[in-house]
């Protein structure tokens, strides 16, 4: 049976597709009993792939620490991400609260204050740096395109494995090159926080709103031109 994509927007739970209607409430946006919000489907005009639909950046962490395993799995998607020349530019700084908590903590500070207060109960950080030249000592134009895609796979790959991940460019990029001695041709361009779903009624208000919130994106229309800049689609 067909369906019009300007009536009907579709979202998923639980392997079963779901079409809403623009706008509106996806009511499949579910809480389990610890009140974590473990599902929150972007409501797109046209059909998407389940897992570029379903991911999404929350902001309730639990401090439950996140397996080597896991960590594992998340770089791994990233280190199979493309990349111009196959150059792989990227490199992930990752900080374990559980490991090593000084590091952590150094790393925590980078963050502006806003971005330290949610964070608080988040076990992971990881920083996302890229190398700006090329092995010819030429500027890579694309290190930065390059090391976005790899940060996409990882935080695909988290919320494969059932993870909260949220990619942030609020923190200090001074203050982290010295604290972890970057070479002169390493870009730090974000900080990514790694962890289990947590307790949304814990968040402050505004932010527990902005949690509930139906996720927006600007219409097709507004990013996509056909054949010319501006031109219609």
């Amino acid at each position: 049976m067909k369906q019009s994509a300007s009536v009907l927007a579709h979202a998923l739970f639980e392997g079963r597709l779901f079409y809403v209607a623009p706008g509106s409430c996806p009511s499949i946006m579910n809480f389990d009993r610890e009140k974590r919000m473990t599902n929150k489907p972007a409501p797109t005009a046209v059909a998407i792939h389940d897992l570029i639909a379903g991911r999404w950046s929350p902001r309730a962490y639990s401090s439950k620490p996140v397996s080597r395993e896991h960590l594992q799995s998340v770089l791994e998607a990233a280190r199979w991400a493309p990349s111009s020349y196959n150059a792989q530019p990227w490199r992930f700084l990752v900080f374990d609260r559980s490991v090593d908590e000084v590091s952590f903590k150094q790393a925590f500070a980078t963050l502006v204050p806003f971005n330290q207060g949610w964070n608080a109960p988040a076990p992971v950080l990881i920083a996302v740096t890229t190398h700006t030249l090329t092995n010819k000592g030429d500027v890579n134009r694309c290190a930065a395109y390059d090391a976005g895609a790899a940060a996409m796979s990882l935080v695909l790959q988290a919320h494969a494995l059932g993870l909260a991940a949220h990619q942030m460019s609020g923190f200090d990029p001074n203050a982290f090159r010295t604290a972890f001695k970057l070479p002169s041709d390493v870009e730090v361009i974000a900080i990514i926080s790694l962890g289990h779903y947590g307790d949304v009624e814990k968040l402050d208000p505004v932010l527990r709103e902005r949690e509930k919130s139906v996720r927006q994106r600007l219409p097709l229309a507004d990013i996509a031109y056909g054949g010319g800049w501006k031109a219609a689609f």
